[in-house]
């Protein structure tokens, strides 16, 4: 149990959950402590309960006016909850008490963003996109996308192809809405492009006119992407910081713990194959998948290096040309 004298920040940080507990504790027993509120709102940010992070914020406010860490407390809380006018103002109000931390300032740009881009969606109450994450990696034939939603239903996906545009609409358990527009960097096939809806995630694909490399998703046309932003740090007291990445999803740890069926599991063993494989494995594996339609996929270079690899349909299937 920690004394009411001082609480230390390695044990919030290693096990949120228990040093809310002990913290509940000790506001039980001396509730005038500006600090352990603040110590309190550092726990549910971690716990990403938003809104009683705001409420123990406040409370230090109360009794300590002048406690910068408090309004970057409730600057984060009010972030989250997509307050950003509330959340620019207290940013505002804590660098004015504490000018020498730049956290202050990386967070006002970010809020300064995010007002920017409500105002110009036409409403300054406008509800910022959900904070949804998604990735996306290539193959010779393919682009992939992942967008990180889990248990998504398959009457609240809507995946649109163009030529050179993707539009994903996705709506999310708690009601939210969550839109992801790309104006391509190269062509697509529409016709040959799909997605799937998988326990952790929708994995769409989208296959290339020509099997080149993109040296970035978005081209031309694309406009400005306002990120949706989880900074790596917070402070956890007055003067130092501790790293955030925890609270990061890892994509790749969740993928590797994803127990695969079917064709999730066979295209999750023809990916690693390729990421394993030599050059030539990797040259025939592109050359007999893109001329097979996706019928054949050889790892023996030495094979189809020689011929052209033809389409091979399973036997319950009929091929048609797109």
């Amino acid at each position: 149990m920690a004394d009411e004298r001082s609480f230390p920040d390695s044990l919030i940080d290693e096990d949120p959950q228990k040093a809310l507990e002990e913290l509940n504790g000790v506001l039980e027993r001396t509730s005038d402590n500006a600090e352990w509120y603040c110590q309190r709102s550092y726990t549910h940010l971690l716990l990403q309960n938003y809104s009683s992070a705001l409420e123990d914020a406040k409370k230090a406010l109360d009794l300590k006016p002048n406690l910068a860490l408090a309004y970057l407390r409730a600057g984060a809380a009010e972030y989250h909850l997509k307050n950003y006018e509330s959340s620019y103002e207290a940013f505002k109000s804590g660098q004015k008490l504490d000018e020498s931390d730049s956290t202050f300032g990386i967070w006002i740009k970010r809020c300064e963003e995010n007002m920017d881009l409500n105002k110009q969606n036409g409403s300054s109450n406008t509800a910022a996109q959900p904070n949804v994450k998604y990735d996306w990696y290539q193959t010779e034939p393919q682009v992939i996308i992942t967008i990180m939603v889990k248990n998504s239903r398959k009457e609240d996906v809507n995946i649109q192809f163009e030529e050179k545009m993707l539009h994903a609409t996705v709506k999310l358990p708690q009601g939210d809405e969550f839109n992801l527009k790309k104006h391509l960097l190269h062509s697509i096939v529409p016709e040959q492009s799909t997605f799937k809806i998988l326990s952790s995630k929708i994995e769409i694909k989208m296959r290339k006119t020509e099997a080149i490399r993109w040296e970035q998703l978005e081209g031309e046309g694309a406009k400005p992407n306002v990120k949706q932003f989880t900074p790596s740090q917070y402070p956890s007291s007055s003067h130092y910081t501790k790293n955030w990445d925890k609270l990061v999803v890892d994509i790749k740890e969740e993928e590797k713990s994803e127990k695969l069926e079917g064709d999730a599991a066979l295209n999750k063993l023809f990916q690693q194959i390729y990421a394993d494989g030599s050059d030539e494995v990797k040259r025939a594996m592109n050359k007999s998948f893109m001329e097979s339609g996706g019928t054949v996929l050889s790892t023996n270079w030495s094979d189809v290096s020689k011929r052209k690899v033809d389409v091979s349909p399973p036997d319950d299937a009929e091929w048609k040309k797109f």
